[in-house]
């Protein structure tokens, strides 16, 4: 698959079938996430492969967020234990944070240049057979899930990823041309 094939293909996946990601994929997908730019070269990637203790910690913690919204006890508690399974359950899950530069400057640029990372990681899956769902949010401030991760103080959780090979590909969603959005200045 070729990289036009790969963008114009690549959707965010939410079912995966049982089959796991290998050690071997997973380190060809991290060796195309740090060909991405990166002005300055600060490198301030970092990825965090998360085994099923961790997936499920990570559930735990967004799953006591939701939790939060729902008034029953024990209802509240399903949920938790619910959201807790399902990242257990996942073929493969890496969280993806990036260094904090004093500078607010190279901050920015940092957090660009991640996110280029976690798109090139993306659409490498993709030409790979693997889907991805790239998740943000609120939680990645979360004590408990920066802990499940093990994420250092220095660092700001930018994304989660879950990924395996997809179980169904969603059809993709109408977007409008790219010319809605361009101005060509002489």
């Amino acid at each position: 698959m070729d990289i036009l094939d790969a963008i114009e293909s690549r959707r965010s996946i939410k079912t995966f079938s049982d089959r796991p990601v290998s050690d071997e994929a997973i380190r060809q997908l991290l060796s195309m996430a740090v060909l991405a730019p990166n002005h300055r070269m600060t490198e301030p990637w970092r990825f965090y492969v998360l085994g099923p203790k961790a997936r499920a910690a990570y559930g735990a913690a967004l799953g006591a967020r939701k939790a939060k919204r729902v008034d029953d006890e024990e209802a509240a508690a399903a949920v938790i234990a619910k959201v807790e399974q399902s990242h257990r359950d996942l073929p493969a899950m890496m969280a993806v944070s990036m260094t904090l530069d004093e500078n607010p400057e190279i901050r920015e640029e940092d957090y660009a240049a991640t996110y280029m990372a976690i798109q090139n990681l993306c659409l490498a899956a993709c030409a790979m057979g693997l889907g991805t769902h790239v998740k943000s949010g609120a939680v990645m401030d979360d004590p408990r899930a920066r802990a499940a991760v093990g994420v250092a103080d220095h660092e700001r959780i930018v994304a989660t990823i879950h990924m395996g090979e997809p179980a169904e590909v969603p059809t993709p969603k109408e977007r409008k041309d790219a010319a809605d959005f361009t101005t060509w200045v002489p």
